[in-house]
């Protein structure tokens, strides 16, 4: 039976709008019309004024809610990370393996496909952060874990699977070939940890990779002489590059100086988050023990180590650090990488025939409620829809 959504400012893909209702039916919304229009009779829920955005997805999530993906790579860490996060409003997750031996990648892949089997909320895929990796530019990464992308390891990264398969990878690990035979198979190829010359990432690009991850870090530099990965990414008008903005990773001046190079519709908030979202700010990580200093993941040598980050604050920051417009903030959180993935026909917007994966904000842009395939968590959780100051 159909219900509605009432009384909320809507991000729709016109943008922020005010009297309409958003439809819901079963798993899906199945229309965005004004208020006046709806039948007397219509179930309707009174969203008190609220904002009600396309629910986030975020495409790096390392851990949340004590969890770390890499620790026990199961169907359980994931239905705990997805639940840490969907608290801040990311109604949709990659879970993101850092760089870690073949065996624990095949069960990393094991299990995101056993969680979608079982439909554990929010989990579209995996993310595979290395071990194809520069040691030049390993950051946190542990870099006895990395090697060069051969054909074995190949096909186990390509072979069919539920949900979208992504990966991390230097070029200067990864033959291009063979890059082009993981794009070919579906796989979403991103550069990232990488020392690579500006060549070296636009022959990647050309072999199929199609993004960034996190845009300035851990990645060769803009130079005068050598403009490196990060002039490849903002010279690619085509190419997605996830951002890290909680002004400890990047400069907020030098990401304004990014999104002035290139379409806003190619920058995707991610978080990078680590197992202190929602869960204790001190955990272990292959064998260091990490803490959150002033909001930041550091190992002992004050190394960053992924981030605090949460993607409620990422769109708050967006718009505060990065002056971003709301609605621009808002479609970083959600429509571009639903794009990234492939999925911009089923998620990323409020429109007829798109999945009801939703978030309701208040106007600090802090997270009332949330919806995943049309199922509220305050209808499914009670206590994990009350508000979450982040």
């Amino acid at each position: 039976m159909a219900s509605a959504l009432v009384n909320a400012r809507v991000l729709t893909p016109q943008g922020l709008v005010d009297g309409c209702a958003v439809v819901l039916e079963g798993e899906r919304i199945s229309g965005v019309v004004p208020t006046a229009d709806l039948p007397a009779s219509a179930p309707r829920r009174d969203l008190r004024g609220a904002l009600l955005a396309p629910g986030f997805i975020d495409v790096q999530v390392n851990g949340g809610g004590g969890a770390l993906f890499n620790d026990a790579p199961t169907v359980d860490t994931i239905r705990t990370i997805g639940a840490a996060h969907r608290r801040f409003g990311a109604t949709g997750f990659l879970p993101t393996l850092i760089s870690d031996d073949l065996d624990k990648v095949a069960q990393a892949l094991d299990a995101v496909d056993a969680a979608i089997e079982a439909g554990v909320p929010g989990v579209l895929g995996v993310h595979l952060e290395g071990p194809f990796l520069s040691a030049r530019r390993r950051g946190t990464h542990d870099d006895s874990k990395f090697r060069v992308l051969d054909e074995a390891a190949c096909a186990l990264i390509a072979a069919p699977r539920r949900g979208k398969v992504m990966i991390t990878l230097a070029p200067e690990a990864a033959p291009a070939a063979l890059i082009r035979r993981l794009a070919d198979a579906g796989v979403i190829v991103a550069l990232g940890h990488t020392d690579a010359r500006y060549v070296q990432a636009r022959a990647a690009l050309d072999a199929g990779a199609r993004g960034f991850t996190h845009l300035f870090n851990a990645m060769s530099q803009l130079g005068s002489r050598e403009p490196g990965v990060v002039g490849a990414a903002l010279d690619d008008e085509d190419s997605f590059c996830g951002i890290i903005v909680d002004g400890r990773h990047v400069a907020a001046a030098t990401l304004r100086v990014a999104l002035k190079a290139k379409r806003h519709d190619r920058f995707m908030l991610v978080t990078d988050a680590m197992p202190s979202v929602g869960g204790p700010k001190t955990f272990q990580l292959q064998g260091r023990t990490i803490r959150v200093r002033d909001g930041v993941c550091v190992d002992q040598a004050g190394v960053l180590s992924g981030s605090d980050l949460d993607m409620a604050s990422a769109v708050r920051n967006a718009t505060a650090m990065l002056g971003l417009p709301l609605e621009d903030a808002l479609r970083m959180a959600a429509r571009t990488p639903a794009a990234f993935l492939g999925l911009e026909r089923d998620l990323g917007e409020i429109a007829s025939g798109r999945r009801a994966d939703l978030v309701l904000l208040n106007p600090e842009l802090e997270v009332i409620d949330t919806w995943i395939g049309g199922r509220a968590a305050s209808d499914t959780a009670p206590a994990e829809a009350a508000r979450v100051r982040s």
